[in-house]
């Protein structure tokens, strides 16, 4: 079975990555392979500035690999939409999941970390959100989770990996149709 993929969406300061440093270990300890993406809208170089590998790059070596002791890095020139499915799609026996911090209009089913003081939830009009994390008060129609809830929002994810049409609740029309997977 292919990975569901989710991401964690919210404005700048709104705790993503807090959920997510808390989430994953949470998933781990159910027994989920968890794999994680950082997704940036930003533009930058993907390599310091001159560096072995940034020169390798402007050379137009693809993919460039920075290999250290501590971890490989693989860098690909080109549209993280088609990209990401393409690269991690070598790794799908290996996970049950993968969470992308970001790329709110990407097309991934969505988890939104909402704090009302940052501005507007961005679960109205949308179909694509699973659920809102947040201390405030969500949208009904969106399945809602208190910022302290990792326990619970990670027993929701593992039922969704299992069975993305049957995890009940009030969702929005058409989430399922989004299945989790790619």
């Amino acid at each position: 079975m292919k990975p569901a993929w989710v991401s964690v969406i919210g404005a700048s300061g709104s705790g993503k990555t807090t959920l997510l440093t808390r989430l994953v270990p949470e998933l781990r300890r159910r027994g989920m392979r968890v794999a994680a993406v950082k997704h940036s809208g930003d533009a930058h170089s993907l390599h310091k500035t001159g560096s072995d590998s940034e020169r390798l790059e402007a050379a137009g070596a693809a993919p460039v690999v920075f290999a250290t002791p501590a971890g490989v890095q693989l860098t690909f020139p080109g549209d993280p939409a088609l990209l990401l499915p393409a690269i991690l799609e070598r790794f799908s026996s290996a996970l049950d999941l993968i969470l992308i911090e970001g790329w709110k209009d990407g097309p991934f089913a969505k988890i939104e970390v909402w704090r009302k003081e940052i501005g507007p939830s961005l679960a109205a009009g949308r179909t694509d959100i699973l659920a809102i994390v947040t201390e405030d008060d969500a949208p009904a129609s969106v399945c809602t989770f208190t910022t302290g809830d990792v326990e619970q929002l990670a027993d929701f994810l593992v039922r969704w990996v299992r069975d993305p049409a049957g995890i009940g609740g009030p969702l929005h029309p058409g989430i399922h149709s989004l299945a989790g997977r790619r």
